[in-house]
């Protein structure tokens, strides 16, 4: 069967929390995320909303879970000072065994991105070569490096930095699809998490990052990739948007109507998340970050309970549809549908 990953995303923001919730339930929902069989778990990373930290809440998840991969999505390096950022990373990676992934991004125009430049007092100008110096900065360190002298980032007499528990440091992906960011990625970065609201954009984004692959020398079959996909199930589809309309306005102040012109977004009974996601697994994704569409942690449980049971539905996709490397499936995706629907 073809490599099919599917992770979750944990509910670190207060906006997802009950007035009840206990955020220190995050570490018991890692734990059951993990036995009800999802692959990886991830935390996202911001300063517009109240939230856990992603690394703390990675930190803390490091020891008390087992074989998932632990990941951000997405960590944006500027809130934060190199060195240490690259100390915090590998502490974590060894803390779990070597289980970390580091999906990172330069941030969003509006509110989403440029007041926090102006918070973390670094310029929003040539942000996306100093995400990619920083990426190398960490990359040199884990390495052994004792100076770094990029365009933007310079250090000498750097003092030895912690190793990480992998020679050459975790793999870091890149989120984003712009052409530029396509062709960084294929050049650069260990993966791509984007969120597409279309799998056709998926797939040419994916086949862009490729040829970049390829034009730099570099394995194409060795950059994963991945969604970030906001997921919601429901047997009553209606009520299920009503549930998914109030997390978007929570969670972004918007309705989910903009949420769904600007992010990748599925909802509907079992059946249809399946053939949704089916569709980005056709387009090639091979490593699914859902977020749950849910804004109380026993909801947000019920949710991942419900996905979990749609697991061996979509890994089976991966082997039913032709990947974006030439290698072909049996396109019978109907028949996965009969058990879920």
């Amino acid at each position: 069967m073809a490599d099919m990953d599917i992770g979750v995303l944990l509910p670190t923001g207060t906006a997802q929390w009950g007035a009840a919730d206990d955020p220190r339930e995050l570490i018991a929902f890692g734990r059951y995320a993990e036995c009800s069989g999802f692959s990886s778990l991830f935390v996202n990373d911001s300063l517009i909303s109240p939230r856990i930290e992603a690394l703390t809440m990675l930190a803390a998840l490091a020891p008390v879970t087992e074989t998932v991969m632990l990941g951000t999505a997405a960590l944006m390096p500027f809130l934060r000072r190199p060195i240490q950022a690259a100390q915090s990373l590998a502490s974590i990676d060894v803390l779990s065994g070597g289980r970390l992934t580091v999906a990172v991004g330069a941030g969003f125009p509006g509110r989403f991105g440029r007041p926090l430049y102006t918070l973390s007092e670094v310029p929003w100008e040539r942000r996306f070569a100093r995400l990619d110096e920083t990426v190398a900065l960490w990359r040199a360190l884990w390495d052994g490096a004792d100076a770094f002298h990029g365009e933007i980032l310079r250090f000498d007499d750097i003092p030895p930095t912690t190793g990480p528990s992998r020679a050459g440091g975790p793999p870091i992906w890149l989120g984003g699809a712009t052409p530029a960011a396509l062709a960084r990625t294929g050049r650069l970065y260990d993966g791509w998490l984007p969120y597409p609201p279309d799998p056709a954009d998926y797939g040419s984004g994916l086949r862009t990052v490729h040829e970049a692959a390829a034009d730099a020398g570099r394995a194409p079959e060795g950059i994963t990739p991945a969604l970030f996909v906001s997921v919601r199930i429901d047997d009553d589809v209606e009520s299920g948007r009503r549930a998914l309309d109030d997390y978007a306005r929570a969670t972004y102040g918007m309705p989910l109507e903009e949420l769904e012109q600007i992010q990748a977004v599925v909802t509907g009974s079992a059946g249809q998340v399946v053939e949704r996601l089916g569709e980005y697994v056709a387009a090639g994704a091979r490593h699914i970050v859902a977020r749950l569409g849910a804004l109380d942690l026993h909801s947000q449980r019920e949710q991942l309970a419900r996905l979990a049971d749609l697991i061996p539905a979509v890994r089976g996709a991966a082997v039913d549809f032709p990947d974006r490397l030439g290698r072909t499936g049996r396109p019978v995706i109907g028949g996965l549908l009969g058990d879920v629907r």
